[in-house]
């Protein structure tokens, strides 16, 4: 038979959810505005039905466990689109650094000084015995060199700026790491024993979403065999590998962070970025992350953006990375059009002068052309490229040209007579000459007698690999392809950013706090109390009635 006081057990518990029910949703309203909260509920369940003689009659309620409203495919599709998101912003910014240090086209670029310098010299062949005139040569090319030094130092110091936020990043992304597996050893005190951390894992998951911003990672959850009696619903311990842009494991693995699948003990493998010769602003050539290397750098992420930016050397690959690309294409650039300048410039002659000129542009004495005591080999030396060596960092006016710029030599013929101008006809057109045109001196050729036979052309070398047509077109090329890379990242990262909106939308759909409908659930469990509760007093009268009006009646 059902007991007297069934009824008072049923609606206890009744009350018992209820109370619950409004306490968890206060909660989500008090976490409505706190980033990475996810919406919770109560998993309301029946209580074991009573047996009786004319059927089974239900017991109530009862409260399960407090349970998070998440999606986890959408958290693994938010990541990956918020790490290409953290890739193409980071090379979008180190290149509107780059265009912002170019500044083509403009005024004060290196274009509009080239034009500058090109007209002085265009003026210099039309009046080459007027002193202001090469003066304003003088002056012009100077500005030439000082805008390619400015260019040079604003470059690499950029890039060192570059290289420092790898370090920051390396450390953000370690200090993550370091912060998931506190949260981890947290959790596994309170999993064991049958219970959901849901706070702790919303925490957790909120450094998951930075650390994916930063590096490519991919998560796994370890249920340890030694875990005492876990919920069903219990998410675990998180375990975080390296993988690549296309979600492909390095080798064996390259954890992170390490959870043991029999203890659940956890360990952190700091990551460490290694570059040649360990070297300022040398090129990255590996991350290390527990003695294990990873030369392939295609990890995405912030960290990867700012690394394809700032220089990475592949094995027995040659080094890239927008910032050394640009910084070599100008050294190749200024040191083949300073080289063939002062190759034509040292076969004139100054004004009034019998010997042959000093050079130009001074790239240091090894590059230095002295045509009237040097050997051939001496000259081929000269023209040797040398990738160590900064060019457009370096190069200068000769200061005696600065000082006397009568030695400039707009004359051909020794003497330089004040009319002579066809070498500075020669220095104009190195603007549009090829580059494969470089580095030839043309000769008079004489028989045995000493008699002019005809000419011949001695090449001592050639420009460096990699240049094409002309000095104004291959640099009109690197502005172009620049504005090309710069407007191809802004425009990834835009529409990356579409798809994060999107994805995050659509997670905060599904996990977010909605205000109304939370006020909504407090009105519904307010009634569902009040209920429960009347029904208490329901069952009071009648116990009442029975214990004090039954078996008095005649009295």
């Amino acid at each position: 038979m059902v007991s007297t006081f069934h009824g008072l057990e049923t609606a206890k518990r009744a009350l018992t959810a209820s109370q619950s029910a409004l306490y968890t949703t206060g909660h989500n309203i008090s976490n409505a505005n706190t980033q990475g909260y996810t919406r919770q509920r109560v998993d309301f369940r029946t209580t074991n039905p009573y047996n009786a003689p004319y059927g089974q009659i239900g017991t109530g309620v009862e409260p399960g466990q407090v349970i998070r409203i998440r999606e986890n495919y959408l958290d693994v599709q938010y990541r990956t689109e918020y790490n290409k998101f953290g890739y193409y912003s980071s090379i979008s910014q180190a290149l509107a650094k780059m265009e912002d240090i170019i500044h083509e086209p403009s005024d004060t670029g290196l274009q509009a000084v080239m034009d500058k310098f090109w007209n002085s010299l265009q003026d210099l062949a039309n009046n080459p015995q007027n002193s202001a005139t090469r003066q304003v040569v003088a002056s012009n090319g100077k500005m030439f060199a000082e805008t390619l030094n400015y260019y040079s130092n604003s470059l690499v110091r950029i890039q060192s700026d570059l290289g420092q936020e790898i370090d920051v990043k390396v450390g953000e992304i370690n200090a993550i790491i370091s912060q998931i597996d506190e949260l981890n050893k947290q959790i596994a005190t309170v999993e064991p024993h049958g219970k959901l951390p849901n706070d702790l894992y919303d925490r957790r998951d909120l450094l998951v979403d930075e650390l994916s911003k930063l590096i490519n990672i991919e998560v796994d959850t370890v249920i340890p065999q030694q875990y005492g009696q876990p919920s069903k619903t219990a998410v675990g311990l998180y375990e975080i590998r390296i993988v690549g842009a296309n979600g492909s494991d390095y080798g064996d693995g390259i954890k992170l962070l390490e959870v043991n699948n029999t203890t659940g003990r956890s360990s952190v493998n700091k990551l460490e970025v290694t570059t040649k010769d360990n070297g300022l602003n040398k090129p990255v050539n590996a991350i290390k992350v527990n003695g294990k290397e990873i030369n392939n750098l295609g990890f995405g992420g912030q960290l990867g953006g700012i690394i394809k930016s700032y220089g990475y050397q592949l094995p027995g690959e040659v080094g890239s990375g927008y910032y050394p690309e640009m910084l070599e294409n100008l050294n190749k650039l200024t040191f083949a059009f300073a080289m063939e300048f002062n190759n034509i410039h040292t076969q004139g002659y100054g004004l009034n002068s019998d010997e042959k000129a000093q050079v130009f542009f001074d790239l240091g004495n090894e590059h230095n052309i002295d045509r009237e005591n040097a050997t051939t080999d001496d000259l081929e030396k000269a023209f040797e490229y040398n990738p160590e060596i900064n060019y457009a960092q370096i190069i200068k006016v000769n200061e005696a040209i600065i000082e006397n710029p009568s030695l400039i030599a707009a004359a051909s013929e020794k003497g330089g007579f004040s009319g002579d101008n066809d070498n500075a006809f020669e220095l104009a057109n190195i603007f549009s000459k090829d580059f494969s045109e470089y580095f030839t001196e043309t000769v008079n050729e004489f028989d045995e007698e000493g008699n002019v036979i005809g000419i011949k052309e001695n090449k001592y070398g050639s420009a460096p690999s990699g240049l094409n047509g002309s000095f104004a077109s291959f640099y009109a090329g690197l502005v172009g392809d620049l504005g090309v890379d710069a407007q191809s990242a802004v425009r990834n990262q835009e529409n990356v950013q579409v798809l994060v909106d999107s994805v995050d939308y659509n997670r905060k759909s599904v996990s977010g706090v909605s205000l109304d409908e939370e006020i909504t659930n407090l009105v519904t469990f307010q009634h569902a109390y009040n209920a429960s509760a009347r029904m208490i007093t329901v069952i009071d009268e009648m116990l009442d009635r029975i214990i004090n009006s039954t078996g008095i009646v005649g009295r």
